[in-house]
């Protein structure tokens, strides 16, 4: 068929799209493309240049007014949930490009799943442990895992995920104490927490857990002079957004043993480059952010964006619209 609009989807880095999602009715309508590596630079504007219809995992790409310049066809954008933040909106806007979201899944259940799974496995020292047995050796002398119970967790964050993780903490027996810029004594007391200045959650915590919004007010919340505050035992723990921390200074602070540990799935570049120092420090415990990467989330992203491009190709309302702002 001539002219058949081009649909191009990014960044499907697991080959989940096709496994998870009935593309058989865009198919018919368009011409879809899949990608599966990471792109940048010239080799993304080659891919992009002649799309009518752009599908974004999350903010895995980040898509500016630039790019967009270059997209003269671009007449439909889907991203997967309902936040991006390298995404401009406002090019998209004045363009009128109707934007496209999708329902999260049990993405939030996923996110403090795998904080747990972070923080159990910098206290007991799993990778250590299951490092050495693969390699041929027993508890040859290694250092000793560490108790939860009685511990203090401080919670940066009490929304819809901080919350999730109080209430597993509590069942860990953990003094669960929490800050964000909005937090009240009630609403901490809410989720079985008790609020606290951000500089004395800091100071006295085992485990930091970062569960924020990044905004201005909280870009780089944790800088230099926050990591010096933390305990040396302590498990700085970020699923959230890289931006809210100093990757820089969380190097150097590693390097220094303060905090002891860092367990992370969120990173300023993603990928993690190869040669990024994260990467050959002992005390960083690194997952490729997979807070959200789980099956059940991904079947929902994918069969929403399906069903999205397919009412823009047909010319139906779309079902879940980003609204456009009143000065657009």
């Amino acid at each position: 068929m001539p002219n058949r609009p081009i649909v191009v989807l990014l960044d499907d880095y697991e080959l989940a799209a096709r496994r998870l999602a009935d593309w058989s009715a865009v198919e018919a309508l368009a011409e879809l493309r899949i990608c599966q590596a990471p792109l940048r630079g010239d080799a993304l504007r080659e891919v992009v240049q002649d799309a009518d219809a752009l599908l974004l995992m999350r903010d895995r790409t980040p898509i500016d007014s630039a790019l967009i310049d270059t997209m003269p066809r671009l007449k439909y954008v889907s991203f997967t949930g309902t936040r991006n933040n390298a995404l401009d909106l406002d090019a998209l806007h004045r363009r009128g490009v109707p934007v496209g979201l999708t329902e999260w899944g049990p993405s939030k259940e996923s996110t403090c799943e795998l904080t747990w799974a972070l923080i159990l496995a910098a206290i007991k020292r799993l990778p250590q442990a299951m490092q050495a047995l693969q390699d041929g050796r027993w508890r040859d002398g290694g250092a000793l895992g560490q108790v939860l119970h009685g511990e203090r967790l401080g919670l940066v964050g009490l929304g819809d995920i901080g919350s999730r993780v109080a209430r597993v903490a509590k069942a860990f027996g953990m003094d669960v104490v929490a800050w964000s810029p909005r937090m009240t004594p009630e609403r901490a007391a809410e989720h079985g927490a008790r609020s606290m200045s951000l500089d004395e959650l800091v100071q006295t915590s085992k485990v930091v857990s970062l569960h924020l919004v990044m905004t201005d007010a909280t870009r780089q919340l944790f800088d230099a002079a926050r990591f010096a505050q933390m305990r040396t035992d302590a498990i700085f723990v970020n699923t959230s957004r890289a931006g809210l921390a100093d990757e820089a200074a969380l190097v150097a602070a590693l390097q220094g043993g303060r905090p002891g540990v860092a367990a992370l799935d969120v990173y300023a570049h993603e990928p993690l480059a190869t040669d990024h120092p994260l990467r050959a420090l002992p005390n960083a415990l690194l997952s490729p952010h997979l807070g959200f990467v789980t099956q059940p989330v991904f079947e929902r992203f994918y069969s929403d964006m399906a069903e999205g491009v397919l009412a823009w190709l047909r010319g139906e309302p779309i079902p879940r619209r980003m609204p456009a702002p009143p000065n657009a």
